[in-house]
């Protein structure tokens, strides 16, 4: 490569999941497919979707009988995740033969500085010559985003789709990107979004020209985050190991006396596993392993883990995970202190498990219901929705203790995260 300023590639792969079935049966090949939880079925989900279904309308999460509505003749196959896991380790490796600093974010996409990949190749022609490879050899389509930074590339690749290549230069941000609404950013969820229009902020071009202290006193951290990227800042290094890192989310609480009583134990790992499974769903990750740490009456600490069979961030799941620990591990000894942690996280994207329609079906509706439960419980506090075995008890000390033990969750929740530290 030429010249000194990085060259950072943003490779999206295109409505993944639909490609590899077509690249398994090529007679789906320019069809409209969709792929659904459990296909035989009218009130099947569709997971994602061909460019040519979404023409017709058609997208996740729809239910399978209006996607059915919309396009009649709608082709559809269930996941296969063994596939997609192959697809994505093929395509992972032919970026690498380019350059080490590869750095996948999820499943179908991932970031290659190749500043100083070898070869005679301007940057436009290494991205044709990827995206040929891919298409050719694991009949793939991509979109390739080419830009001095990983934000840049990132808002590049989705500027043509499908089999798009875009350069984004620095100079060209205020023609191209500012006239675009938030909500078309990378790193603007809808929440976010609505916040700003609150504050009178639509475009992408109006977040690059607001007052940082108003950005950061609506929107904490992220909003110098996003003020940076609407500028076109974004120093981030395309990290190989990132990807690898351990990575975890856990609150612990001190319990006001120490105890050896199974419904208060309950209670307290309940009002744990709420505050992590809000924090996991904050920042739009998936635990992939549950820990539980009990401190016994006399400072005796032990953390016990179980790996689980597929990544988890709901309340209940995350409260079953440790109850499960809790009666394995305990040891029949009163207890001071209790902790549920979140590990082994994984993007949203990366969350992928065998899915039949009834698994597919409760997980949209869990994650539908929990955000829900969250919006409720950050404006109207942490008592908000209780559930009956969380209050069933009627004494006053208890409600004193219970209130105890959610006032340290919340805090120690607000004081790590702030509210607004990710959509």
């Amino acid at each position: 490569m030429v010249g000194n300023a990085r060259i950072i590639f943003h490779v999206d792969m295109n409505s993944f999941y639909a490609s590899v079935e077509a690249a398994y049966e090529p007679e789906l090949l320019g069809k409209p497919l969709a792929i659904a939880g459990n296909a035989k079925e009218r009130r099947g989900i569709v997971v994602t979707a061909s460019y040519e279904a979404r023409a017709r309308g058609v997208k996740p999460p729809m239910p399978l009988w209006e996607a059915k509505k919309l396009c009649p003749e709608l082709l559809v196959r269930p996941p296969n995740f063994d596939r997609y896991r192959l697809a994505s380790t093929q395509m992972f490796q032919l970026l690498y033969e380019y350059t080490p600093l590869v750095e996948p974010v999820s499943i179908d996409e991932g970031y290659m500085d190749v500043t100083d990949a070898k070869g005679d190749f301007q940057a436009v022609q290494l991205a044709t010559h990827i995206q040929n490879r891919l298409k050719k050899e694991l009949n793939l389509p991509s979109s390739i985003g080419i830009a001095p930074n990983k934000f840049l590339a990132k808002m590049a690749s989705d500027m043509k789709k499908p089999m798009g290549i875009t350069v984004l230069r620095k100079r060209e941000i205020e023609q191209l990107l500012w006239p675009m609404k938030c909500i078309e950013m990378h790193g603007i969820g809808g929440k976010t979004a609505e916040k700003l229009e609150k504050i009178g902020i639509y475009t992408i071009g109006d977040v690059a020209t607001a007052s940082k202290d108003l950005l950061h006193r609506k929107l904490g951290v992220s909003g110098l985050r996003i003020h940076e990227r609407a500028n076109g800042i974004d120093l981030r290094i395309v990290d190989p190991d990132a990807v690898n890192e351990f990575k975890s989310i856990g609150n612990s609480t001190t319990l006001p006396e120490d105890t050896i009583r199974p419904e208060l134990v309950k209670k307290v790992l309940m009002n744990l596993s709420d505050s992590v499974g809000r924090r996991l769903r904050r920042k739009d990750v998936y635990a992939g392993n549950i820990q539980l740490t009990i401190r016994y009456h006399d400072r005796k600490t032990i953390t016990r883990s179980s790996k689980l069979n597929h990544p988890i961030h709901t309340h209940d799941d995350i409260f079953k995970a440790s109850w499960r620990l809790w009666e394995k591990y305990w040891n029949g000894d009163p207890v001071r202190l209790l902790g549920v942690t979140g590990m082994d996280l994984v993007e949203k994207g990366q969350a992928y498990k065998q899915l039949d329609l009834f698994s597919y079906e409760k997980d949209t509706k869990d994650y539908r219901l929990s955000g829900i439960v969250d919006d409720l419980r950050n404006k109207y506090g942490e008592n908000i929705l209780l559930k009956g075995t969380q209050l069933r008890e009627s004494d006053r000390s208890d409600q004193l203790r219970d209130k105890k033990i959610r006032g340290t969750s919340l805090e120690k929740d607000f004081l790590r995260d702030g509210l607004f530290d990710e959509e």
